[in-house]
């Protein structure tokens, strides 16, 4: 099971960061990513990081922006964000998959999260 945490309401500009717990996971050999579902809209990946945390890859909206970090120890991910716009808004899902591979779509992860919802305003 994967939890979320540490969404919330920031205005444009501000910085927020997104916690994701592994209950029940073995973090190390898991894959993890965030993806984002803005209102009306389908899943969109935002950055994922490798099994080790060594190397990281993220959306072209957010590179620059965001930052993806792993503590194995603690069973915890964390996305923090900088510099946020409106079109951060979203709702931030926390993936997971057992894959040596760097996915960037929705089907080739397998647990996910529930959610944490992310409101930026103007």
């Amino acid at each position: 099971q994967l939890v979320e945490s540490g969404g919330g309401l920031v205005q444009a500009g501000g910085s927020l960061r997104l916690s994701c717990v592994a209950e029940g996971l073995a973090l190390t050999a898991q894959t993890m990513a965030w993806f984002r579902r803005p209102p009306g809209k389908g899943r969109e990946f935002v950055a994922v990081v490798s099994r080790g945390g060594g190397v990281t890859e993220y959306g072209e909206s957010v590179k620059g922006r965001f930052t993806i970090s792993r503590d194995n120890a603690r069973s915890t991910v964390w996305l923090h964000m900088d510099s946020l716009t409106p079109a951060d808004t979203a709702v931030y899902y926390c993936a997971a998959d057992p894959t040596i591979a760097l996915p960037r779509t929705v089907s080739e992860y397998r647990y996910w999260g529930q959610g944490t919802q992310v409101t930026v305003s103007s």
